[in-house]
């Protein structure tokens, strides 16, 4: 059997002294051709391999550069050198790939994120990108966990879809029709009945309407799955492809609600916690490194790992959205006209209006609810009050809104009577109006970009750095 290794991450738990192992990595230095620093991908920390000298002739060392693929058989020692508590003294080698070390872009020093973005398909092979997909891997699975305990079904719903369930018009078109001879109707529109579905048809930009077809039915449902937005935004926040977790829950009120996403949010966070610990204290160190560099204004009161046991550890604020726009009313930012974007009642808060809720007044996540109707979509349940809706956001800190959702409008009249307010076509939601008609409930739901989930865990800046290839304006590589 040719693959007989142990990880190095296992390794260095164990540190089975005295043992014959093999391992399999690739290189990320080779010094005085006697000390490789191998890593497999497992964990940030390598482990150095001790090449007795002239074991090996000089022509084979030369091969030995880095990112070279090696495997090599040894026995496991203690470390007499500085950061490392044991070493694997080499009995056989062998290179099972070559490296050209003048062409490989990633060279054993510190890369702008800007670069590695450009070379995106090598990009994992570092430090700081190999932690942050381990830890996207784990809150994923925490994600899966989370609610497989509690009796949730994992529904997938599709891709393809006829529907725009935010009604913002920003999605892709999927289309079989030739562009250059595209068949028009007598009224020069565009003749969907050639195309392949018959109609016209576009990338989802969410799964809650087809969630809620679930709920109605299992009671408890998510999704878990890649959302498209056709949005132009070329910013540090916005992705063209992303994946959200969307969880729909019949017998839920609002309450119901914000309580099942504040306890989501902690226990994935602390799932991490548990599971990444290592990696967590690689970006903790790497994000103080870039503080130095900042004001000591603009510095953050908690590190990374302090903000996360921060948020697991308290109750997030919970106001209303009218008490936001007060807050934000008597700011001094507001009062000094720091503000970029207005404030008033009416509004859709800008990310800055988030970040100063939270950074600034609350210093913690904050649940907002019951907004202003008009800015919101036509599903969510209208209040009593006439003007606004039983919405909630959830605020983070570093991101601002990280969570979106609602109690869901049961009532069928209601419904029809917002969609018709809406200009939402109620004939072509035939199917997501029958769960109104045919044994209707009180139900709720809502959305977590799991990008920014990533980006609050891992502290990094910009969401292209926490998804493996971005999707964003003008660039599809890879």
């Amino acid at each position: 059997m040719f693959n007989n290794r142990i990880k190095i991450k296992q390794l260095l738990a164990e540190q089975p002294k005295g043992r014959q192992v093999t391992v399999m990595g690739w290189v990320r230095t080779f010094r005085n051709n006697q000390f490789i620093a191998l890593n497999d991908g497992s964990a940030n920390n390598n482990l150095q391999v001790v090449v007795e000298l002239g074991q090996y002739p000089d022509e084979f060392l030369k091969r030995i550069t880095t990112s070279a693929a090696l495997k090599v058989t040894g026995v496991i020692t203690e470390s007499l050198g500085k950061g490392q508590s044991i070493e694997l003294k080499a009995t056989e080698i062998e290179i099972l790939g070559d490296s050209d070390a003048e062409k490989y872009p990633l060279q054993p020093k510190k890369h702008s994120l800007e670069f590695l973005r450009e070379i995106a398909h090598l990009r994992f092979r570092t430090n700081t990108f190999g932690a942050v997909f381990r830890i996207r891997h784990s809150l994923a699975f925490a994600v899966h966990q989370f609610f497989n305990d509690r009796g949730f079904i994992y529904l997938h719903t599709p891709i393809i879809t006829a529907s725009d369930a935010e009604g913002a018009g920003e999605t892709f078109k999927v289309t079989t029709l030739p562009f250059d001879k595209t068949p028009r109707a007598e009224n020069g529109t565009v003749d969907f009945s050639a195309d392949f579905f018959g109609r016209p048809t576009n990338l989802t930009v969410s799964g809650q309407l087809e969630g809620e077809l679930g709920a109605t039915a299992f009671g408890d449902i998510y999704t878990f799955g890649p959302t498209f937005r056709a949005e132009n935004s070329n910013t540090a926040r916005h992705l063209a492809e992303f994946w959200m977790i969307e969880p729909e829950m019949a017998f839920y009120d609002l309450e119901d609600n914000t309580n099942l996403a504040e306890e989501f949010i902690q226990y994935i966070i602390k799932y991490a916690m548990e599971h990444n610990a290592e990696d967590l204290e690689f970006l903790r160190m790497r994000l103080l490194d870039e503080e130095k560099t900042k004001p000591q204004a603009e510095r953050s009161e908690l590190d990374l790992v302090q903000k996360l046991q921060f948020v697991t550890e308290n109750k997030f604020e919970r106001i209303t959205y009218t008490e936001a726009i007060d807050i934000l009313l008597q700011s001094p930012a507001y009062k000094k006209k720091k503000f970029q974007y207005d404030v008033k009642w009416g509004i859709d808060m800008q990310s800055e209006h988030e970040r100063y809720l939270v950074e600034k007044h609350f210093k913690k996540p904050v649940i907002v609810t019951n907004y202003p109707k008009e800015i919101k979509a036509f599903y969510m349940r209208q209040n009593d009050d006439g003007k606004t809706v039983a919405a909630m956001d959830i605020l983070a800190p570093g991101i601002g809104e990280i969570v979106g959702g609602s109690q869901r409008e049961e009532r069928y009249d209601k419904l029809v009577q917002r969609m018709e307010e809406m200009q939402v076509p109620a004939e072509e939601l035939w199917w997501y109006l029958d769960t109104r008609r045919f044994g209707t409930v009180p139900h709720a739901g809502f959305g977590l970009g799991f990008e920014r989930m990533v980006q609050f865990v891992t502290g990094m800046t910009n969401i292209r750095d926490v998804i493996a290839f971005p999707r964003t304006p003008k660039s599809a590589e890879f």
